[in-house]
């Protein structure tokens, strides 16, 4: 016990060590934790004598990992941008597939070694992704939600995949009977959950969530003890811990839940990580060198590649379908678990697991640049993406349009309530945005509505601006905001310019480049309230009023969306 001790602090010593120089690199930390293992492994300082107690520890890790992405793994992120995340996500993995098996087979690899291989090249790191865009303040723009809701299809790809090697592992039946069985025994466990999750647990997680450390506890058993379940059925834990965090998803207090983990969930998830990176071994690393750069470069070409050719074809212009495409340069830590499970099933070797680790270190290095300076590569790039578009894409660009007395820039989710003020006005508008669904809904619907890109300076001018009398934003893109405002301002003296801004930086930006009015969505809320306060001071009755009639409009905003959403079904 003294040995485990001594080890788990001497390795804990040195991944803080190599995630500071991690740190300073501006490279995601999982790499300083894989490093960390080849350093406190064999080769080098060979501190890791304790391998399996320390793996034990390690699976508490995957297991919060899974059960926290659970947490977020909501419907409502892939219904809202529709049928682009499912094709998106379905399509990358059939064609990144099929291409690495391919590439495997060239290289001499025998067929359940390619398909490994392949499989696990093809999915992207949720993880390292959600947290770069985060970062970024990216995940509510429309390539952040895109990129979100196919990543979420992946890892319900990837999850289903899993079980099935995870099964494989301890059976010897057909894969038609393995089928069966496997889905008798998941719906045993999967009806009961959900029925739990619908019934019981909005009536009992409230007790639980009086006290903090009580919540703590319950979610942490809670997700824990269904991963086991699930195991003792014969399924993997990874499972298991995934459908419980899919069970409380709806609840009020998973994003609080998650909060509370996501500290633990680092501590374990670096000895994970630690034991991964032993796992390198340099014995036939001369042999193994070409086919880690040429998967490296497929991950880091090819799949971004196959994520632009299927949203442009889906009718998304270049710059949304660059943004997306370059996130998924880089192997998720499913793909990780899916090479240990293959160990596991005697199908790779070490040598297989070693080369998926280094592709693994070097694309996620790689692509935190991509991610981190997407809007420079982009403006580098930007003259040769056009062949991802579609030509009727480009031709509408190109289309001269009418006078308009309103141009809104981003329908959003404030769009209707811009509309109906336009409409009482009784002026002529028109609505621009760069999410195609929303342009045909639009259509549809009867309303003026152009495709395009605000941040295109010829599509600008197309838009005959300088005869609007008022140009409102709602697009949250600084850049593109403020390039509204300039192009406007300096075509049109006249004219009414409101634009969104998230940052007081931004704002008085925007203001100093000749923007009329500046909405701060916290701001307004504030003014608004401390309004109220003023107007109504301690006049319960009026407070009350205002209560019902917001009540009201929430009521009419929810039917809308449900109106909406059936529609779309």
């Amino acid at each position: 016990m003294e040995n485990i001790f001594i080890e788990l602090g001497l390795v804990l010593v040195v991944a803080t060590i190599v995630s500071g120089i991690m740190f300073l690199l501006k490279q995601p930390l999982i790499i300083g934790h894989i490093i960390t293992g080849l350093l406190v492994g064999p080769y080098f300082f060979n501190i890791l004598k304790s391998k399996e107690q320390i793996e034990a520890f390690s699976q508490f890790g995957i297991a919060l990992l899974i059960f926290i992405i659970g947490l977020s793994l909501s419907p409502k992120i892939v219904k809202e941008v529709g049928k682009i995340s499912l094709v998106t996500g379905i399509g990358k993995v059939l064609l990144t597939g099929g291409i690495g098996f391919v590439i495997g087979k060239a290289l001499s690899f025998t067929n359940i070694i390619s398909a490994y291989i392949a499989i696990a090249l093809t999915f992207s790191s949720t993880i390292i992704i959600l947290k770069l865009l985060s970062d970024k303040k990216d995940l509510g723009r429309l390539y952040g939600k895109i990129t979100t809701g196919f990543l979420l299809v992946q890892d319900i790809i990837a999850m289903i995949l899993i079980i099935g090697v995870a099964a494989l592992i301890n059976s010897h039946d057909s894969i038609s009977m393995l089928a069966i069985k496997t889905f008798i025994k998941g719906s045993i466990l999967i009806i009961p959950l959900l029925l739990i999750s619908k019934y019981l647990i909005p009536k009992i997680i409230p007790y639980f969530a009086k006290s903090t450390e009580l919540l703590f506890v319950f979610s942490l058993s809670w997700g824990l003890g269904i991963a086991i379940l699930f195991k003792e059925f014969g399924f993997s834990i990874e499972i298991g811990a995934l459908f419980a965090g899919i069970a409380l998803a709806g609840s009020p207090y998973s994003f609080e839940i998650s909060s509370k983990l996501k500290p633990l969930r680092d501590f374990f998830i670096i000895l994970w990580f630690v034991i991964l990176g032993t796992h390198i071994t340099v014995n036939n690393f001369s042999q193994m060198l070409f086919p880690i750069i040429l998967f490296s470069l497929f991950v880091l070409i090819v799949s971004p590649l196959v994520i632009m050719v299927i949203m442009g074809a889906l009718g998304h212009n270049k710059k949304n379908s660059f943004k997306a495409a370059i996130t998924v340069a880089q192997i998720s830590e499913f793909s990780h678990i899916l090479a240990i499970l293959g160990l596991q099933n005697k199908h790779l070797s070490l040598d297989h697991v070693a080369l998926i680790t280094m592709v693994g270190l070097i694309t996620m290095g790689i692509s935190t640049y991509y991610i981190t300076y997407s809007d420079n590569l982009f403006k580098f790039l930007s003259p040769i993406l056009g062949v991802f578009e579609r030509k009727s894409i480009r031709n509408k660009r190109q289309k001269d349009t009418e006078n308009y007395d309103i141009v809104l820039f981003g329908f959003d989710h404030v769009g209707y309530e811009f509309i109906q003020s336009f409409e009482k006005l009784g002026k002529k508008f028109l609505v621009v945005d760069f999410n195609p669904e929303v342009v045909n809904e639009l259509s549809e619907k009867g309303i003026n509505c152009h495709y395009g890109d605000a941040d295109d300076n010829e599509f600008l001018d197309n838009l005959h601006l300088d005869k609007a009398k008022m140009v409102i934003s709602t697009i949250t893109d600084f850049e593109a905001a403020n390039l509204i405002v300039r192009h406007t301002r300096e075509n049109n003296g006249k004219a009414i310019i409101i634009v969104k801004a998230e940052r007081i930086e931004e704002a008085t930006e925007l203001y100093r480049d000749g923007a009329s009015y500046v909405m701060m969505p916290h701001y307004l809320g504030t003014t608004h309230t401390c309004s109220l306060i003023s107007k109504h001071g301690f006049d319960f009755s009026e407070f009350t009023k205002e209560r019902e009639k917001h009540i009201s409009y929430l009521l009419k905003k929810m039917e809308n969306n449900l109106m909406e959403t059936n529609a779309t079904i």
